[in-house]
């Protein structure tokens, strides 16, 4: 699950966003946008 939270952050890196502003966008908490990206949750 590491390479997905690898993508995610790329991706959320390469369009100059903080996790703050995807979460915002997803309706989820930047909580939950860490843990994605540390490969701790996809849920």
């Amino acid at each position: 699950m590491a390479s997905v939270g690898k993508h995610i952050r790329r991706l959320r890196s390469t369009c100059g966003m903080t996790q703050e502003a995807l979460a915002e966008k997803l309706f989820v908490t930047r909580q939950a946008v860490s843990a994605w990206e540390t490969g701790l949750s996809l849920s």
